[in-house]
């Protein structure tokens, strides 16, 4: 940057200043790589969520964590109300069985919120500036990764938490500090584990198109397309139950209930055969699904950030 000089002023007492305003070097704190990730990340979070923008940008995200967090609500005033234990008595589904309340929240969030954290930075022209900071491509990508990650998390895990401290309050909650940890450990893993794979084929599919609209459509499409095909070919059509490999919410919700010891829990186990719905497949291969998922979305990923970055 050249040096600059301010414009003739006049002063008080009628005579003319020049006040001469040199370049300056920055002399504040420098942070670093970590200190430039960090803040990508609580830009990227502020905005997904739409906070510091105008209420129109506030209204979908939002929308998509009271969806995700009503029934825990009612569910909890329900407890409050009757003096019975509704978990043991199957009057009120167990923790794992709520997620699949809150899926269509989390595909709404995904599809009509997530494509924007990538699509704008390169549609406004932010990518080349970032990466002239500290950041380099792959920072940039896991520090976007991240922010939609803990976005996400705000609807596969905070509902959950909410419910287990509610319970555990009203006296539904598990029995003792030791199945209290358990719980709260299988929350946090099945969230984080969904969050994850919904995440990496999220971004992989927005970084495939420049506009907004296409990349919400692409990730809509991936996750019902998945689920519909894959359950025609299975149950329609009689196919090996192991094509619900494919299907990304499926793969998610069956990691979950391995978390959660429901279906073959023991990996120890023979389980070479598949049975004939997704709660029988091999744990193996249900892990084995959903880290190809995530595997193949950071691959699509960085494939297409590098033949971008190579064009600039």
């Amino acid at each position: 940057m050249s040096d600059s000089i301010e414009p003739a002023v006049v002063a008080d007492d009628g005579a003319a200043q020049i006040h001469d305003q040199r370049f300056r070097p920055y002399s504040g704190p420098r942070r670093g790589l970590a200190g430039a990730m960090r803040a990508v990340i609580v830009s990227s979070m502020r905005f997904t969520l739409g906070l510091g923008r105008p209420a129109r940008h506030k209204f979908l995200p939002w929308l998509a964590v009271v969806i995700a967090l009503v029934p825990a609500i009612v569910f909890v005033g329900i407890a409050t109300v009757l003096d019975i234990d509704l978990i043991s008595d199957n009057i009120l589904p167990e923790y794992h069985e709520y997620y699949g309340l809150i899926q269509a929240a989390l595909f709404f969030y995904c599809g009509i919120v997530v494509p924007e954290i990538l699509v704008a930075d390169r549609r406004n022209g932010m990518l080349p500036l970032y990466l002239s900071t500290p950041l380099r491509l792959w920072s940039y990508l896991a520090s976007k990764a991240a922010a939609v990650a803990v976005t996400l998390a705000v609807i596969t895990v905070g509902p959950l938490l909410f419910l287990l401290l509610a319970y555990t309050l009203e006296g539904s909650g598990p029995a003792g500090l030791g199945d209290w940890l358990t719980v709260l450990v299988r929350i946090l893993a099945s969230g984080v584990a969904i969050a994850a794979t919904i995440t990496a084929a999220s971004l992989a599919i927005s970084s495939l198109t420049d506009r907004r609209a296409f990349a919400v459509i692409g990730v809509i499409l991936l996750l019902l397309g998945s689920n519909l095909v894959t359950s025609v070919l299975v149950e329609a059509a009689d196919m090996d139950p192991r094509i619900y490999a494919f299907n990304l919410g499926e793969m998610g919700e069956a990691l979950k209930d391995r978390i959660f010891g429901v279906g073959p829990p023991v990996l120890g186990e023979d389980e070479s055969s598949p049975g004939q719905s997704v709660s029988e497949l091999s744990t193996w291969f249900v892990i084995a699904a959903n880290a190809a998922w995530v595997t193949a979305g950071a691959a699509v990923l960085w494939w297409r950030y590098r033949r971008i970055e190579g064009t600039q």
